[in-house]
């Protein structure tokens, strides 16, 4: 029993709240008091733990990440894999989503079928695709020389050598075949994310209306907004149907557009992610992103050949602490964009994203700064506070 913390629920932030965990679950609703507020009880004979003074929030969940601890989610070995996967956990995301880079169709096939593998074992939440279906324009950090079209049969194939683990593909979508992928996605239960685009306005409301939920990254790798050609960022922050992500790690976003996202989307429409690349958890010096070159310098990483920003070395704990203490965000619309939400778009909210009776036992112990003390994924201690 967790004793003592300020605990947040769905329904609001509980003072002096308990969190009971039984096995790998919070602890089932018949076991706590007639009446109580949000999660309270109390098992007989339990551990008890005192947080008094802390923060209990539930397990982040990362739908965008590429790596961490020195290993590449995309040209990793299994065991590296894991490896990067532990990092981030340390950091408080007991659910991940693995995302890929621009490689060759045949290696990204053949690295689909093994992080689906690491899915079924239930190491990651499914495998999201980030190229090469994007344009040469926003390219970011990708080869140009690999980007291709978005052919819905290319992009049929991608999902399919994941083994139904495909949970995302980000999109040009007004690229040939894009509007046409879109809807293939839809129908297969895949998020289409529209990012790395150079889409207008009108284009990229078509894509929404096709059935693209998610804005990859929003503001980044895109056209920016203007006021005579709004472009994508007014149609993906203006529908209710699109959940915008956001990396507020202070350099890829201004606290002004992080602001206007939330004041334009609400915090039901954000997800907060990490796009991090291998070097987070780990340090500053030379990487690979795919086949390209990274340097990393004082935590930012960039192309060599180029400059471009090239992911990053955020962890969502760093995440969570920033919107709460520099941002000023309400702990719980940082809540919900770093757990609720990406939890709700990946179809996994019956499990994770919230502390709620039957659900896993994923949870983040922060202190009075909002500095991670602790983290349990499925009711076993990763970081013991």
């Amino acid at each position: 029993m967790l004793s003592g913390a300020r605990v947040v629920l769905p329904t609001g932030i509980v003072d002096g709240g308990r969190v009971v965990v039984e096995g790998s679950r919070i602890a089932d609703g018949s076991r706590w008091p007639e009446g109580a507020a949000g999660i309270a009880g109390i098992a007989e004979g339990a551990q008890v733990i005192d947080l008094t003074g802390h923060w209990v929030v539930p397990g982040f969940v990362d739908m965008h990440n590429h790596g961490g601890g020195g290993a590449s989610f995309t040209s990793g070995t299994a065991d590296e894999i894991l490896h990067g996967i532990h990092t981030h956990r340390r950091h408080g995301t007991t659910t991940l989503v693995a995302s890929t880079v621009t490689v060759d169709m045949d290696f990204l096939a053949q690295r689909a079928g093994l992080l689906s593998e690491l899915a079924e074992q239930g190491e990651i939440a499914g495998v999201h695709f980030e190229g090469p279906f994007i344009s040469p324009c926003r390219k970011g950090a990708h080869s140009e020389s690999l980007l291709r079209h978005p052919d819905p049969e290319e992009v049929r194939k991608v999902i399919d050598a994941a083994r139904g683990r495909a949970r995302m593909v980000t999109l040009a979508t007004e690229l040939p075949g894009g509007i046409d992928s879109v809807r293939l996605l839809a129908e297969h239960g895949v998020i289409a994310a529209i990012g790395h685009t150079d889409a207008t306005y009108e284009q990229t409301a078509e894509a929404i209306d096709a059935g693209a939920t998610v804005a990859t990254h929003l503001f980044n790798a895109m056209p920016q907004l203007g006021h005579r050609e709004p472009g994508p960022v007014a149609a993906l922050l203006e529908d209710e149907r699109v959940t915008v992500e956001l990396i507020n790690d202070g350099v890829h976003l201004h606290p002004a557009s992080l602001e206007l996202a939330f004041r334009h989307a609400g915090g039901s429409r954000v997800a907060f992610i990490t796009d991090a690349m291998d070097a987070a958890g780990f340090g500053d010096g030379r990487y690979r992103l795919g086949p390209l070159e990274v340097e990393v310098s004082a935590g930012v990483a960039r192309l060599v050949e180029g400059g471009s920003i090239a992911g990053s070395t955020l962890t969502l704990d760093r995440a969570f602490q920033r919107a709460v203490t520099v941002d000023r965000l309400p702990v719980e619309d940082v809540v919900a964009a770093i757990s609720a939400n990406p939890a709700r778009l990946l179809g996994v909210h019956d499990r994770v994203g919230s502390l709620e009776p039957g659900k896993d036992a994923d949870l983040v112990v922060l202190d009075a700064q909002f500095g991670l003390k602790g983290v349990m994924r499925r009711g076993e201690w990763v970081v013991a506070p």
